[in-house]
């Protein structure tokens, strides 16, 4: 973390001499110098950074360099403020106020040279311990590098000596592996096991390990316990002696002085001709993977390696088959019946305990090691003392920190933390700033990680792209968990388990990365860099100082309309402001002093008026007005040429559930002025300047996402220019006037090749015919299209169409899907087709199709024909359809239909009453009337809810 502290720094330096930056003598010498040093620092910093738990002064060493790198940076932007505003002064016509610009200019010079001077001669005293530390630091170097049996490995060994009464859910788990392991093809195969850490991963493989099928189907079997950072001849070392043992024949002579080609050769000759089994457990990292693997000869014997591993992502073996077994969480009844297991050696828990239990092991989420390691101290508590049990399901947090027993814990969930890249782990402590069990929206993450400078550019990519390999990262990692995803694979939100987040919240506090505020009694650090408000702005003490904030994030805060009353000083090194569904009904007008300010989320709050001041926040990159009451902005936004994504739209729902309207803000007719644009969303487009308009997209290159809306036909060809324009386009949402206006798509001959969803709501008429060359589209929303031919014929080829919707696209009465057609559709949606009387589903069309709904169509009298060819379909809904249709389903003999649906799990209808859906699985479909209800409107997703 001090790495990344100093890389800010340096990031900081460079636009003083990079940019022309005028300098006194005095101040630029002081910045050369602090340069220097900070780069000779950086190179110092890795090794420390990864072994400061290790030795306490080096810790404290490590702790100064972080907080000078943080005066640095503070010093530097206070200096680039007061340049940029003296600037201003410099510029004005008026004689005083360019004497008075300079002065300060001057003064400002001045002071900055003495307190650099200053930095830099605490740097030069970092040094100076850092050297008579350097004996030590090489001695802890040398003592984790060369002593991997630590007590973390003692405890791995542990693992291998459980027996089976010792664990619990195991059995299909292991089945299921021992089957990976002897069936498949004659050629060596890996199996991978991965999870996060005290998931049980070493438990489970070594169960596998000793099954008798196991043991009779591999000859040898070698378990090799991998060290986090081993050494590659000790690793194969290892390997020969546990293969020569498994057949009891002597180790050959002189394998000791062998170097790591010798040793590769030995093993490889030895099990040239054998069907054996390898499991190296725990394996971190995959230049490591790659060192062993090629001394594994392939071979055509059914050999199999078996690893064991947090990280995801490198468990492939080359031109060998690979296989991963994703170890989820326990059951809820699983959990359970362990920690009963544990906490109370098998006996019943008592009932005036059992409330505070079930608590105690949700907040385990399934993890073995956590139930077994927090069991264990309640197993050693007064059952009598109610008050001591009701303590650590409140205080979790707090126990995993204080209390020796769970050490262990605590060390394997910091283990995985602490082998992060220095440039992941500001990233991953920053989801501290959430709350528990909060769903972090993937692309708030990755906008809020760039305003934060936690994103290294990479020439050729894009900094979400970036962002979004750290989010891979992290997730191959078992770091972070997915929460939802969409119907096309890809991941909306991310959560954190929870003692994991007690973990970076703790190093968070220790490394004064970030402050979490949930009442009067939190104690702040000094100097707070990042603050977090959980649930009221009032437990926040009044005039706190905060000069050095960087980020403000209220989750469910009473935010007023000035925050100066809790907040003396300003924040006026503020670049991250997320007031997301603060009750706020003006814009503070505070931000518009922000010179840092790069990320402003008003989401969800009844902000209605943007200030013309807020063309003065040069930096910002995000505006997030989304479900607010704003309906226009102003043409001062246009200065913003930093802007990345402005996201200004809200939704209104109807009377009826599934449908709604969206409101986006009118149309700027310079908009291709915001050259760094890759979000818009969305611009309403029904004025008389609105061709302008349209054609000023095209000067967008940078754009990913577009949403244009009340769109009128005159102006569609010169949409379309500027479509062809935007070559990185990924989504496209268009809505016309109205239902009856055409939205006019047929000028495009070269559509965007990347182009992964496509939403079109207006009136077509005919297929534009460059849809069915989007190789890319993953989701497709055609509404209002009003086709006169089948859009099936046109759509059924597309390679990776994953979701499709149609609501009143077409007046035909019968849709065919094709035998050869949509081979990767997995979600179908039909809606308001008013003459559609028959689907016909033939043998091998869809062969993906997981969910089908079909609503209101109202001359539909039976299921689609062939929907038994669905072999995969797991949900069938319908909605508002007629109730003929409905009792061909029933079950109890008399329904035609039956014998089509038997097949899908879950098969139900649902019918809108009393402002709410009322909803009847398929067994009660001969009795709809006095049926009961399964489910209600809340629980429902009804087509175009997107």
């Amino acid at each position: 973390m001090a790495e990344s502290a100093v890389n800010f720094v340096l990031d900081k330096i460079k636009p003083f001499f990079e940019n022309g930056v005028q300098l006194l003598r005095g101040v630029r010498a002081e910045l050369v110098y602090l340069k220097g040093e900070l780069e000779r620092m950086r190179a110092l910093l890795r090794d420390a950074d990864a072994m400061e738990e290790s030795d306490e002064e080096l810790k404290v060493w490590v702790k100064q360099v972080r907080n000078v790198a943080y005066d640095a940076e503070d010093l530097l932007d206070e200096f680039a403020i007061l340049q940029a505003y003296n600037s201003q002064s410099v510029q004005m016509y008026c004689p005083y106020y360019r004497l008075c610009g300079c002065v300060k200019d001057l003064k400002a010079h001045y002071r900055v040279a003495w307190e650099l001077q200053s930095i830099n001669t605490r740097i030069r005293d970092i040094f100076a311990v850092y050297k008579r530390l350097l004996p030590k630091l090489n001695a802890v170097k040398g003592s984790i590098f060369n002593n991997p049996g630590d007590t973390w490995h003692d405890r791995r060994e542990d693992a291998l000596l459980l027996e089976n009464t010792d664990v619990v859910g195991i059995h299909k788990r292991k089945k299921k592996l021992v089957r990976m392991l002897v069936e498949g093809g004659s050629g060596l195969e890996v199996v991978s096991v991965t999870g996060m850490g005290g998931m049980g991963k070493t438990t489970l493989v070594k169960k596998v390990y000793d099954d008798d099928e196991v043991k009779k189907h591999f000859k040898p079997r070698a378990w090799i316990t991998v060290s986090q950072s081993f050494q590659v001849e000790d690793l194969l070392k290892d390997i020969i002696h546990k293969l020569f043992d498994a057949i009891r024949r002597p180790v050959p002579e002189g394998v000791h002085d062998k170097n790591s080609y010798e040793l590769k050769a030995i093993i490889k000759n030895f099990l040239q001709k054998r069907r054996y089994l390898i499991v190296l457990d725990d394996v971190w990292h995959a230049d490591k993977w790659e060192t062993v693997k090629y001394a594994l000869p392939k071979g055509k014997f059914g050999s199999r390696i078996m690893l064991t591993t947090r990280n995801a992502v490198f468990t492939t073996c080359s031109e060998s088959k690979s296989k991963v077994y994703h170890l989820k969480p326990l059951p809820a009844d699983e959990s359970w019946k362990l920690f009963i297991k544990k906490a109370f050696l098998g006996k019943p828990c008592p009932p005036y305990l059992v409330e505070r239990c079930e608590c105690i092991v949700q907040r385990c989420e399934g993890l073995p090691l956590a139930i077994v390691a927090i069991s264990g101290v309640l197993a050693t508590k007064d059952k009598r003392r109610i008050d001591e049990w009701d303590f650590i399901c409140r205080s979790l947090g707090a126990e995993l920190h204080g209390n020796n027993k769970l050490e262990d814990l605590k060390k394997v969930l910091s283990l995985s933390f602490n082998d992060l890249p220095y440039y992941l782990k500001a990233c991953f402590l920053y989801l501290s700033l959430f709350p528990e069990g909060h769903l972090i929206r993937r692309m708030r993450l990755i906008r809020l990680w760039i305003a934060e400078g936690f994103v290294e550019a990479i020439e050729g990519r894009t900094l979400e792209e970036v962002a979004e390999d750290y989010l891979k990262e992290l997730l191959n990692r078992n770091l972070i968990l997915v929460g939802d995803t969409t119907s096309d694979g890809r991941v909306k939100t991310y959560r954190l388990h929870g003692l994991l987040r007690e973990i970076i919240i703790s190093k968070s506090r220790d490394q004064n990365f970030a402050a979490i505020v949930k009442d009067q009694n939190t104690i702040w650090p000094d100097r707070v860099r990042r603050l977090s408000i959980h649930n009221a702005l009032e437990t926040v003490q009044e005039k706190r100082s905060v000069p050095q904030l960087r980020s403000l994030f209220m989750f469910g805060a009473v935010a007023r309309s000035s925050m100066r009353k809790y907040f003396a000083t300003g924040f006026r090194l503020l670049g991250v402001l997320d007031l997301e569904a603060a009750p706020l009904k003006k814009f503070p007008r505070e931000i518009l002093d922000l010179f840092y300010l790069k990320y402003l989320s008003l989401r969800k709050t009844q902000v209605k008026f943007i200030p013309r001041s807020i063309g003065n926040l040069s930096n910002l990159e995000t505006l997030d007005l989304k479900k607010t009451n704003v309906t226009e902005l102003p043409l001062e936004i246009l200065k913003l040429q930093k802007l990345r994504h402005l996201l200004v739209y809200r939704l209104k729902n109807e009377s009826y559930a599934h449908f709604y309207s969206k409101f986006g803000f009118s149309a700027l007719s310079n908009i291709g002025e915001l050259q760094s644009l890759q979000k818009l969303c969305f611009i309403e487009a029904n004025d008389q300047s609105c061709g302008m308009t349209m054609r000023e997209l095209g000067k967008l290159k940078q754009l990913r996402r577009l949403g244009i809306m009340k769109l009128r036909k005159q102006d569609g060809l010169a949409l379309c220019l500027s479509i062809e324009s935007l070559t990185k386009l990924r989504a496209l949402s268009v809505t016309s006037t109205g239902e009856s206006e055409v939205i006019d798509l047929h000028h495009i001959s070269s559509p965007p090749q990347f182009l992964e969803r496509l939403y079109l709501i207006g009136r077509l008429e005919e297929m534009p015919n460059w849809i069915p060359s989007l190789n890319s589209l993953a989701r497709l929303f055609l509404k209002w299209s009003q086709l006169e031919d089948d859009p099936l014929v046109h759509l059924q080829d597309l390679p990776n169409l994953i979701h499709l919707e149609l609501l009143h696209a077409c007046d035909s009465d019968m849709l065919s899907f094709n035998g050869r057609g949509f081979k990767k559709l997995k979600v179908l949606g039909l809606d308001k087709f008013d003459k559609l009387q028959c689907v016909k589903v033939e043998e091998g069309a869809m062969p993906c199709l997981e969910k089908l709904t079909i609503q209101r169509c109202k001359s539909m009298k039976r299921v689609p024909s062939g929907v038994k060819h669905l072999t995969k379909l797991k949900l069938l809904e319908f909605f508002e359809m007629p109730n003929e249709l409905i009792l061909k389903l029933r079950p109890d003999g008399e329904g035609e239909d039956y014998e089509e649906v038997q097949h899908i799990p879950d098969v139900y209808s649902a019918y809108w009453r009393d402002g709410g859906w009322d909803v009847y699985s398929i067994e009660s479909f001969g009795e709809i009337e006095n049926a009961p209800v399964r489910r209600r409107h809340d629980q429902l997703r009804p087509l175009w809810k997107v």
